[in-house]
């Protein structure tokens, strides 16, 4: 059996849009993370490969494997990186408390708090500020305040309204929301600020914010927001990630910048030849943590964790909460408080209406016919067909253009160039329909699929 998952995705921010997805699905069952204790079968596995958090690092016979998302094997990765004794160094004391809480916050009533936190599913465990209504409450700086008004805002999403408390106040924290919650701005808003406060960055210094991120497409991403709302302020961000030349990369990380949006593997590649450091590195975001660990990075994560001073400020974010990303978080943070953004089971997109057709393997290219067909009859919007392999995915995409449908494909094989033609088109609208593995749902940003 297999099934087309045809999924209708409603944008929850200020500016209301409608979004719909459709991703094909080869096996259900290879989309549960047994690791995790979850069978809960489709809506389980609909919901993981969503948000991007499946577990196929076991994957045989022609599956992804760990770390062919980043088309390396990161098993060898640091081995020759060397801990950093951090008790015979003095450690130079830095700021990380910037919270002033705006009267409005500290005046609401413990009812008041509490009925707007179930307004906004905020669930929160610790030491946690009152969460912000209004971007006026922040309390930011006009560099900051000025970025956010042009950018046309209209208010705080939920993990912002109490992130920002938290992360402005220097306390450790672990963020449980889905993609697309705004948790980008969430972590980088306040570096902004963290970084403002520090000494300035010289060459040859390590980063003062490290951003780790489990694909190139993300961290892209991720660059974009920390180059738009840190430019204002002299705030210079590199990304560093496999599949690039290296040259230019290692230029940046030489000549000095205050963010390093980075993949693990290239970063570690990167800190073995001594190109950076980071022990400057007091703000340490992990972004997208168990996608991480389900990509097989937790002993680099590791290993980048030991090359960071012990008192440094993490901020580790996820979409789910499984026992893995839990004793990372033990391990590396302490005493940090925890936001969770909706519930904690393992649930598809509370965002989605999912539609589920199952049928017979030799059925389904025609159910895919029909479906695009349906699609087309009005107007053809972008779509992205997911798909189990990198053969299937090539396959398919030839398929489609030999029946003449305007279709691209990108997976872990694809060079960096070609991955950033394809995503560029599909982006402008020059190509209707991206067939892909997982690993395309990063970096598509405002600008991504309607289908």
């Amino acid at each position: 059996m297999s099934c087309a998952l045809i999924n209708r995705i409603y944008n929850t921010s200020c500016k209301t849009k409608l979004f719909k997805r459709t991703i094909l699905i080869t096996s259900i069952m290879k989309f549960n993370n047994g690791n995790n204790g979850y069978t809960k079968g489709i809506n389980a596995a609909a919901g993981r490969n969503l948000r991007g958090v499946g577990n196929d690092s076991k994957a045989i016979n022609g599956r992804r494997k760990p770390g062919e998302f980043l088309n390396n094997n990161n098993s060898g990765l640091g081995r020759t990186l060397k801990a950093v004794s951090w008790e015979s160094h003095e450690l130079t004391p830095f700021k990380k408390d910037f919270y002033i809480p705006h009267n409005n916050v500290i005046n609401r009533s413990f009812v008041e708090v509490d009925k707007y936190r179930e307004s906004k599913d905020i669930l929160v465990k610790g030491a946690a500020d009152n969460p912000i209504q209004y971007f006026e409450e922040a309390n930011f700086p006009d560099y900051v305040m000025n970025t956010i008004k042009k950018a046309g805002f209209d208010f705080p999403t939920s993990i912002q309204a109490q992130g920002w408390p938290i992360a402005l106040s220097g306390k450790n924290m672990v963020g449980i929301a889905q993609t697309g919650s705004g948790k980008t701005l969430a972590y980088m808003l306040p570096a902004i600020v963290h970084i403002k406060h520090q000494p300035r960055i010289s060459r040859g210094d390590g980063p003062i914010a490290l951003v780790l991120a489990p694909t190139r497409e993300l961290a892209q991403q991720i660059q974009q927001v920390a180059r738009e709302f840190g430019a204002p302020c002299n705030q210079r961000s590199t990304c560093i990630f496999g599949g690039a030349p290296k040259g230019p990369q290692a230029r940046d990380l030489e000549r000095g910048v205050e963010i390093v949006i980075a993949t693990p593997g290239r970063l570690i590649d990167f800190l073995e030849k001594g190109t950076t450091n980071l022990k400057r590195c007091t703000y340490l975001v992990l972004d997208e943590a168990d996608r991480m660990l389900d990509m097989g990075f937790e002993p680099q994560i590791r290993k980048i964790m030991e090359q960071i001073r012990p008192d440094r400020q993490v901020l580790m974010w996820s979409a789910t909460w499984p026992r893995e990303v839990q004793a990372l978080a033990k391990d590396f943070l302490r005493d940090y408080v925890q936001v969770n953004i909706g519930s904690l089971e393992l649930t598809a997109n509370h965002n989605i209406q999912q539609i589920v057709e199952v049928c017979e393997e030799s059925d389904k290219q025609q159910k895919l016919q029909t479906l695009l067909e349906e699609i087309g009859t009005s107007k053809l919007e972008r779509t992205i067909i997911f798909v189990e392999t990198k053969r299937k995915v090539e396959a398919i995409a030839n398929g489609l253009k030999r029946l003449g449908w305007p279709a691209v494909c990108i997976h872990g094989d694809k060079s960096q160039n070609e991955r950033d033609y394809v995503l560029r088109d599909f982006r402008k609208g020059k190509s209707l329909i991206l067939v892909a593995t997982d690993v395309a749902a990063r970096g598509l940003g405002k600008s991504g699929p309607t289908i």
